[in-house]
């Protein structure tokens, strides 16, 4: 038996099963099957076979003798390239720079405990990249030592990069729960995670105008917003060298003691926001009219009160009429407790107003109405009604706010000064980032006051290397990519997404047609990259394997096309 390619004028070649018989002298051929439909490889797979070759599968050849995860890795470390960020760390390369690198990969793909990391980097290509086999959690400590050692260098260099002399520099605030009790950091305060109880510490993280970290101080647990402000002023401009800011931070963190102790420092400039009190002030006297609001949502204005600054009052209908209905809300739930109160009220338990007093203590507290109610506690009984008049006052406020600056009016408009404070909400981002579900900065479980110091300031640095990364797989992401539409955009108006952002979010897909993903799954999906070794069946153990790569599909060719555009 053989085969036979029949050649056909205007089809493909018929390719056929075949064979060969004699008649007498002659020689005849007989078709036993028409193999057309068979795939090229078949076809001299079944040639081989009538040729007498013994064949065999891929299996009796080769074992797979690892599988690792490598495109999630592949494309942290092209980041990082990207950003020279090996440089960034130190000059020369060692040991603890490679495991702090290996670190801040590990960070952004698989953020966990060090005794997790050093686990989990064994399953993907990250120590044979790095040289890092072998390596557990005692060498990460000790990097992360090294690593504190050179904040100082480090921030500066970033500083050198994104903050220029006069330009905007943001700063925050935040706390995250500690576990444990040995950190002398570690103190009860105003907890921002909803951890009553626990201990916590805070720390402030200094951006540049668009959000991109700089710089990260830690405080104790117990510290207020206001306190922390001086101290980031101060090491802005002495140790990372930069003269001349623009402080952008928000209401509780530059207040009235803050700005007066700004004003003695030469070159330092500032945008906040004023209080409800002082708000309400202004209106009272007169220097905020709300019939202005009927014909533009900004105006400007000075006040005696706030002498050098410049005011600039906004009203957002939108916000508006979210405060009157979370207000009615509150107060429609506030008045059903207190009616049951009432109803209880001189019976069983509930008698004297000191019990009494105490009863309607909680419900008032529990939505924090108070100051709308109108109370009148009696030993035999109870009633309430709501201060309408007070409530009037407050909805004459709903969507006013107020921001001050000293930047003067040639160097900022208005309408600048108030999209600069709005991008605040970049720095709240980034809060969110670090502490939720990318890099999950807590529960923080380190003892000593360095390593919590080292543990922060090592998942800053992941956060920015994860902003470059988002910033250029925008693409990709459910992201909105008209950015340049914010600087034009009306500063009071709520944002508003693009039109392709609104489309990509409704199709699930973007415009190039592949699908969207948030940077949590496009970072898994690249961990779909395996790199396999291969090796010959039967051979040594320190025998050379075959290496054989997933090849990527068209979303990850595209993201990591997109991630060689990163640029610093």
């Amino acid at each position: 038996m053989h085969i036979d390619i029949v050649p056909n004028r205007n089809s493909k070649p018929a390719v056929l099963l075949r064979e060969s018989y004699r008649v007498g002298a002659s020689v005849r051929k007989r078709t036993l099957a028409n193999l057309s439909a068979l795939s090229g490889d078949q076809v001299e797979a079944i040639r081989r076979v009538l040729k007498g070759e013994k064949l065999q599968g891929v299996k009796d050849l080769f074992a797979t003798v690892s599988s690792r995860r490598h495109g999630h890795v592949q494309a942290v470390l092209s980041a990082m390239d990207r950003l020279g960020l090996g440089a960034l760390l130190a000059s020369r390369r060692s040991r603890e720079r490679d495991l702090i690198v290996g670190a801040l990969a590990a960070r952004i793909c698989r953020p966990d405990s060090k005794l997790a990391t050093t686990r989990w980097w064994k399953d993907t290509t990250l120590p044979e990249t790095l040289g890092l086999e072998g390596a557990d959690e005692n060498d990460l400590y000790a990097a992360m030592d090294w690593l504190l050692l050179r904040q100082e260098r480090i921030e500066k260099k970033l500083a050198a990069r994104h903050l220029a002399e006069g330009g905007l520099v943001m700063v925050d605030l935040t706390s995250s729960y500690f576990e444990g009790c040995t950190c002398p950091l570690a103190r009860l305060g105003h907890n921002r995670d909803g951890k009553k109880g626990k201990l916590q510490v805070n720390y402030g993280l200094v951006t540049d105008g668009r959000g991109c970290p700089v710089s990260v101080s830690v405080f104790d647990g117990n510290v207020g917003d206001p306190k922390t402000l001086l101290p980031q002023v101060t090491k802005v401009r002495e140790r990372l060298g930069v003269g001349e800011v623009v402080l952008v931070g928000d209401r509780g963190m530059i207040a009235q003691k803050q700005i007066d102790a700004l004003r003695e420092m030469e070159g330092v400039a500032w945008i906040a926001a004023l209080k409800t009190g002082a708000i309400r002030g202004l209106v009272e006297d007169g220097s905020i009219q709300l019939g202005l609001f009927d014909e533009r949502n900004l105006f400007e204005f000075e006040h005696p009160d706030y002498p050098g600054e410049r005011l600039v009052a906004c009203r957002n209908p939108e916000l508006a009429k979210l405060r009157a209905h979370k207000r009615a809300s509150l107060l429609e739930a506030t008045s059903k407790e207190l009616a049951k109160v009432r109803g209880m009220a001189g019976k069983g338990r509930l008698k004297g107003a000191a019990a009494i007093g105490v009863r309607v203590g909680k419900v008032v507290d529990k939505y924090k109405v108070a100051k709308h109610f109108a109370l009148d506690i009696r030993e035999d009984g109870f009633d309430f009604c709501v201060d309408e008049e007070k409530v009037a006052a407050e909805a004459a406020l709903d969507g006013i706010y107020v921001v001050r600056t000293s930047v003067p009016k040639p160097r900022m408009s208005a309408d600048d000064a108030v999209r600069s404070y709005k991008n605040l909400s970049r720095v709240e981002r980034a809060f969110r980032s670090l502490k939720t579900v990318d890099l999950q900065v807590r529960p923080i479980h380190h003892r000593t006051e360095d390593r919590v110091r080292a543990h922060i300031f090592l998942c800053m640095l992941a956060y920015y290397v994860e902003w470059h990364m988002r910033e250029a797989l925008r693409p990709l992401l459910f992201a909105d990519e008209d950015q340049a539409a914010k600087a034009t955009r009306d500063p009071v108006a709520p944002a508003r997404r693009s039109r392709g952002a609104l489309a990509k979010i409704a199709s699930k897909t973007t415009g190039d047609g592949f699908e969207a993903h948030s940077f949590r799954t496009l970072i898994d999906h690249l961990g779909g990259i395996v790199r396999n070794v291969c090796r010959r069946q039967g051979a040594d153990d320190d025998s050379v394997g075959v290496v054989i790569q997933t090849t990527p599909d068209p979303v990850q060719q595209r993201a990591f096309a997109l991630l060689q555009e990163i640029a610093v």
